[in-house]
């Protein structure tokens, strides 16, 4: 695979000048052209040019729209199969019978699966300009079970409200009862959907690259093309960042199913380079995505798990109040809201309907839920950019071809 891979990236270097109608395209002045294009685009974002902006992302979206009808038009039987599917499915769902309690069930674990599994799809996508759920979503999440079964000696929570909300069983647990396992088992779950969604949204460079090796096209992807330029000037690679990325695809091209494995199972942000990498040497794709669902859903969601609940223990977060307080001058100041936080959260587990209203929260969960809020919207608008300068890529590859006819 990776003499092969060698071989074809020569050829590739090799044909860089490019026939088109019998004349010559300077690959110079080809590169110059892809690289003030490629400016062009970047200019197109709502904080500079708001209308225009607006303008394409809307008329991306009707493209796509209309591809996506196209497809559906010639595979009428793959449709009319899903409708007629559906129409059982909500038949089922809503005619009364001693089916609906397990209709219910399945419900609520489908809703609970695809919410993470989302999630991880959302976290991973866009080639690692995905949002990153894991510090909003599910970090929290695991850490508000560690600290709730730390206080209520258990993790038997009421369902419902779990897990949209956490309140300590009726019955009191035994004092040091709770292990890290148990923790671990209660957030299995959710962490392993997670996991698997972002194994999933690791799919699109992969694809991209695997689409790009086959056809014999350069798609003008900034990091497909960084990916070829390193392959190209690998000898001379000094830096530290590209000797780096040469060494996780030359883990991946030759070491294979566990080079992949490897890279998926620790906290590793140039992942996107082993998914470019397999596509462009044509990995098998049960290969490439068998080794990234168990690496990332498994081994690495578990690292995970481990981390934040040994840092979220009783013991750990006493620790650390204690070492706020400690600090010269503004320790006490700094000290009061974690504490004040903490208290509320206690008066949260033990809350009963009907005994009262816990007091509201303090500034410190007031800011960690505005930057959640500031987290998706700059999510949101990274989306519109991104359609939107996919729409003047479209535009750009018209004239260009218009060009070329003329």
């Amino acid at each position: 695979m990776a003499e092969n891979g060698k071989n074809c990236d020569h050829r590739r270097v090799a044909m860089n000048k490019e026939q088109y109608n019998g004349n010559f395209t300077d690959p110079s002045s080809m590169n110059e052209k892809k690289r003030r294009d490629r400016e062009e685009r970047q200019n197109i974002v709502l904080w500079r040019q708001p209308l225009v902006t607006l303008q394409y992302f809307s008329l991306e979206i009707l493209v796509i729209l209309k591809e996506w009808t196209s497809k559906l038009w010639h595979r009428q039987n793959i449709v009319m199969c899903f409708l007629l599917l559906l129409a059982v499915l909500i038949a089922t769902y809503y005619v009364e019978g001693a089916h609906q309690q397990y209709v219910q069930r399945i419900e609520k674990q489908l809703l609970l699966y695809a919410y993470w599994i989302g999630l991880g799809i959302l976290s991973s996508v866009g080639l690692g300009t995905g949002l990153h759920t894991f510090l909003l979503y599910l970090g929290p999440h695991i850490a508000s079970v560690t600290l709730a079964a730390y206080e209520c000696n258990s993790v038997n929570f009421p369902e419902p409200p779990y897990p949209d909300q956490i309140i300590c069983p009726d019955e009191e647990g035994i004092e040091g009862s709770i292990s890290l396992w148990s923790i671990i088992s209660k957030v299995r779950i959710e962490a392993c959907m997670w996991g698997v969604g972002t194994a999933i949204g690791e799919l699109p460079p992969y694809f991209m690259a695997r689409a790009a090796r086959l056809s014999g096209a350069e798609p003008d992807d900034e990091e497909y093309q960084e990916f070829e330029e390193m392959l190209e000037n690998a000898e001379t690679a000094q830096d530290f960042a590209s000797r780096t990325k040469l060494a996780i695809q030359n883990l991946v091209q030759k070491v294979g199913f566990f080079g992949i494995l490897a890279c998926a199972s620790i906290p590793n942000p140039l992942f996107d380079l082993a998914g470019i990498t397999c596509g462009h040497f044509l990995v098998p794709f049960w290969t490439f995505f068998g080794a990234t669902l168990i690496g990332k859903a498994i081994i690495k969601m578990h690292i995970q798990k481990i981390f934040v609940i040994i840092t979220f223990s009783k013991h750990i977060v006493e620790q650390m109040v204690a070492f706020i307080g400690a600090v010269p001058g503004i320790g006490p100041s700094l000290q009061k809201p974690f504490q004040e936080y903490l208290e509320a959260q206690r008066q949260k587990l033990h809350h009963r309907s009907g005994v009262g209203t816990p007091q509201g929260e303090n500034w410190l969960s007031w800011t960690f839920e505005k930057l959640v809020v500031v987290m998706v919207c700059y999510f949101v608008l990274s989306i519109i950019n991104s359609m939107a300068q996919s729409y003047a890529k479209r535009l750009q590859q018209r004239f260009s071809s218009e060009e070329k006819t003329k």
